[in-house]
């Protein structure tokens, strides 16, 4: 279980639960309690979900297209850093981000393609056994938190047009994480693929001096 901490470190700022917390304030602001509530469970299970099942089928298919897991887990790291990247360098929030009364841009953005990449490279990286546990343990503690955030927000939160400054400085935050996550990731990928690849025998002369010994026996 040492690699625990780092899937649970991978997948928070993945899912992001602050972001999606201010997300939800937006879509289900004039709503009652109970249907507050209502909603932010139904989107931690939809977040789940989809997860899960990018957990469970996404080595098999790899192993499908014939895609080894050191090559993926690079690939899969240049993502990541892309996308944490990416949130580094994103431009300041108007605070007006997703639809209004709507979880979709939630869901979208907690279980995005970068999000279900990182899972699928957790699972090549933490897994060699046919079932993904710290995957999916690293999967049920970041939806978890995110559902006790949307929770709290539910309940205590009010939307407000200011939050901008403050969803922007968690966005450049997570997204640091997540460029040293795929730099990590990408760098033991192409570190298990030197090893594993098959080396050139060292002194050839060796070869060559071996048949001297007793091959030339004549009866």
């Amino acid at each position: 279980m040492n690699d625990l901490p780092q899937a649970i470190a991978t997948m928070l700022p993945l899912i992001n639960p602050g972001i999606c917390a201010a997300m939800f304030m937006q879509a289900t602001s004039g709503k009652a309690l109970k249907d507050k509530l209502a909603d932010a469970t139904r989107a931690s299970l939809a977040i789940l979900v989809i997860l899960s099942i990018a957990a469970l089928i996404g080595t098999r298919l790899l192993d499908a297209f014939g895609i080894s897991l050191d090559a993926f887990m690079v690939a899969g790291g240049g993502v990541l850093a892309w996308m944490g990247f990416s949130m580094l360098s994103s431009k300041p929030s108007s605070g007006n981000s997703g639809s209004a009364n709507s979880l979709t841009p939630l869901i979208l953005f907690a279980a995005s393609p970068g999000t279900i990449t990182g899972v699928i490279t957790l699972s090549a990286a933490h897994t060699r056994l046919d079932f993904p546990l710290t995957a999916l343990i690293a999967i049920a503690v970041a939806t978890t938190a995110t559902w006790l955030l949307m929770l709290l927000i539910a309940r205590f939160g009010k939307a407000k047009s200011g939050g901008g400054f403050l969803r922007d400085t968690l966005t450049r935050f997570m997204g640091l994480i997540v460029l040293a996550m795929g730099v990590q990731f990408a760098l033991t990928g192409l570190h298990a693929f030197g090893k594993e690849s098959p080396s050139v025998p060292a002194n050839p002369s060796s070869s060559l001096s071996q048949p001297q010994g007793g091959p030339e026996t004549k009866p």
